[in-house]
């Protein structure tokens, strides 16, 4: 399972940094991708990166949020930027396609 870090409360228009690693295998050839889900709402795909290293992004965050991955830490970041009340969500980290979910992280950003 992989598992999201670095929630947290944050104002609007502020910055945020997620963190995602695995435990107890790597992931560093696989797809991965960032998803998020608001209370009463559906868990949503929000970035994705191939294992070729093409990035997509939902386009309520394309141009706020950026995902990279640091193959030497077997870790995935997802930036966060210019943060709106309604980014407020559980965010999760998971291989593309998804398997099973793992700890997922907090984000509440204040109007």
């Amino acid at each position: 399972q992989l598992q999201a870090f670095g929630g947290g409360l944050v104002q609007a228009g502020g910055s945020l940094r997620l963190s995602c690693a695995a435990s107890g295998r790597t992931f560093s050839s696989s797809a991965v991708g960032w998803f998020r889900q608001a209370p009463g709402e559906e868990r949503e795909l929000v970035a994705s990166l191939t294992n070729s290293g093409v990035e997509e992004y939902a386009d309520f965050v394309k141009g706020r949020f950026i995902l990279s991955r640091d193959i030497t830490k077997d870790t995935v970041f997802l930036q966060m930027n210019s943060l709106k009340p309604e980014d407020t969500a559980v965010y999760y980290c998971n291989t593309l396609p998804p398997r099973s979910w793992g700890q997922g992280t907090q984000v509440t950003v204040s109007s």
